[in-house]
């Protein structure tokens, strides 16, 4: 008897001693998007590209470790920051020059912007226009912070303010500025009315309270930006503040002048915040159950031609959430008036009240990443995710269902054997780029080897036959089978302790026992749907696998 199946890259492991694959692609199921992931190993200094069956297309490789994203860009290049280990700015995201690498792993410009009064970290953002928006920490020190309105009981060694820049590349390694938005220019402060900024916090939601206490009080990095996306369609920025656990959307029609202001540009209010959503409190609206944003990364508008065009994505990390700590993707969806104003509801926070579709794990704990990590919408409306301190990029259905998924092979010393674990193989953003994408146009793509070492032989993915004994080494027997849930598995060796686990046709395990085989021979009674199903033996390094079918 045949079946036709999609073979996923743990049906065939005949020539290997082991049966699930600990990195590399875990998961191959029907339905994934079809494209290419881009990942940058933040423990590592190479940049990878891998196609949907998890083999390498291409690598790039940099003198310095990531600092944090990256980007493969319409002209084929590649846009990483990188980490120039500057101790100025002991926080978390660190980076400092900006480089573009060509094909061939050529450094074709960079820029450095790494010394002891600013650092790059975390996210940089290409615009249409070739320039590059920038995240750069700004030293400004205690006596500035007391200068305007800090109070002095939260103060430690030091503090910093953000600012964002808009950079145009030139030569090999200049830039000019043509555009800055500073943090410092838009604060409000409720401790010393002596100070041009003194004002009531509730009264200007368009302001930055300088004395929340959002990241422990003595924190220099006091805001961390650590995501920046364009609106070319509004000519709007998007950052998202983990401490303040919200986003923030400004105006980039600004000049650099009106940006430090309170009015200029096509909304009239120059610097301000046009928009803030995440966390009421942090400009003194509502209480503990009306923050909705945890800590949240990777903030960005979803593309022109997607489901959601014009919402808002982001990764919300779940830190501190009442409850218990647990990471979702959520999406929101700003409403504004004829005049592209944002607009506030009942209780003066901006709306929308609540999330408009999140994603979190079954068991929700389950799926938790402290920092880093991301997502992106697809062309065909699944979500692409990446689970940034497990190093695990998945892919889920429009029922939630993860249909794909890959592990980074690559710890902090290159990439493991099949088998190991990839310890410290953390991932900041794994974004995915259709074939048609043109930065593909001048290259031929050619699917190498997994990047792991000692790779698991399989195919992927692929619509073939097999028989009942093709995916066996051994001569383990089911019988009957089919069954209806109840069977036996004989030939087992006598006295040995033996893990057992089945799986669907997606992949996913439906079913685990540990057994001990006094008599060679175990019963096995499962509630299971009716289908194909593959059953798994493992032993220490021994592994067999079996199809079963349930009637």
């Amino acid at each position: 008897m045949k079946f036709i199946v999609v073979l996923f890259l743990f049906f065939i492991l005949a020539v290997n001693s082991y049966c699930q694959p600990t990195v590399g692609l875990t998961q191959q199921g029907v339905g994934d998007q079809p494209g290419y992931v881009l990942f940058a190993p933040l423990a590592y200094n190479k940049t990878y590209l891998i196609d949907k069956c998890g083999y390498m297309v291409h690598s790039w490789t940099s003198n310095y470790l990531p600092g944090n994203s990256v980007y493969f860009l319409p002209d084929g290049n590649l846009l990483r920051p990188g980490n120039t280990q500057n101790f100025s700015f002991p926080g978390g995201g660190r980076g400092g020059i900006i480089e573009r690498i060509d094909w061939n792993n050529n450094v074709i410009w960079s820029f450095l912007i790494s010394n002891s009064q600013q650092l790059q970290h975390s996210d940089i953002c290409p615009l249409p226009n070739g320039n590059i928006l920038v995240i750069a920490w700004e030293a400004k020190g205690n006596a500035a912070a007391i200068s305007a309105g800090r109070n002095p009981a939260m103060l430690g060694t030091d503090i910093w303010g953000e600012k964002i820049m808009e950079i145009q590349p030139t030569g090999n390694n200049t830039a000019n500025i043509v555009w800055e938005w500073h943090t410092w220019d838009h604060l409000v402060q409720e401790y010393d009315s002596s100070k041009t900024n003194y004002g009531s916090v509730i009264q200007h939601p368009e302001l930055i309270n300088f004395n929340f206490e959002n990241s422990g009080v003595t924190n220099p990095d006091w805001i961390h930006l650590n995501a920046v996306s364009y609106n070319p369609l509004l000519d709007e920025i998007l950052v998202s503040s983990r401490y303040n656990s919200e986003v923030w959307i400004i105006d980039h029609s600004t000049t650099t002048a009106d940006a430090a202001t309170h009015s200029g540009g096509n909304h009239g209010k120059g610097g301000d915040l046009l928009y803030r959503w995440g966390n009421p409190a942090a400009y003194n609206q509502g209480n503990s159950p009306d923050q909705q944003f945890f800590a949240q990364h990777a903030a960005h508008w979803i593309p022109q031609g997607l489901k959601d065009e014009g919402a808002i994505m982001v990764f919300n990390n779940g830190t501190y959430r009442p409850g218990g700590e647990y990471s979702s993707v959520d999406i929101i969806k700003p409403v504004t008036d004829s005049s592209g104003n944002y607009l506030m509801g009942t209780h003066q926070t901006f709306l929308p009240d609540s999330i408009f579709w999140t994603y979190k794990a079954p068991v929700p704990g389950d799926f938790y990443a402290m920092t880093t990590s991301g997502a992106q919408q697809l062309a065909n409306g699944n979500t692409l995710i990446c689970y940034g301190t497990k190093g695990t990029f998945f892919e889920i259905d429009s029922m939630k269902n993860i249909i794909w998924q890959y592990k980074c092979p690559v710890s902090g010393l290159g990439p493991v054997s099949q088998g190991s674990t990839a310890l410290i193989n953390n991932v900041f953003k794994s974004p995915l780029y259709e074939a048609s994408y043109p930065g593909f146009a001048n290259y031929t793509l050619t699917s190498g080897q997994p990047i792991e070492l000692n790779p698991i032989p399989y195919i992927c993915p692929a619509v073939t036959e097999i028989n009942d004994n093709a995916i066996s080494t051994q001569m383990l027997n089911i019988y009957p089978n089919p069954s209806t849930g109840n069977f036996f598995i004989e030939n087992l060796t006598p006295g040995q302790n033996v893990e057992l686990s089945i799986s669907d046709v997606m992949g996913r395990m439906v079913y685990f026992e540990k057994i001990q085989a006094i008599s060679g021979i175990h019963q096995v009674k499962c509630n299971l749907n009716k289908g194909l199903y593959l059953l798994y033996t493992q032993n220490g390094a021994s592994c067999t696998i079996k199809k079963l079918v349930i009637e």
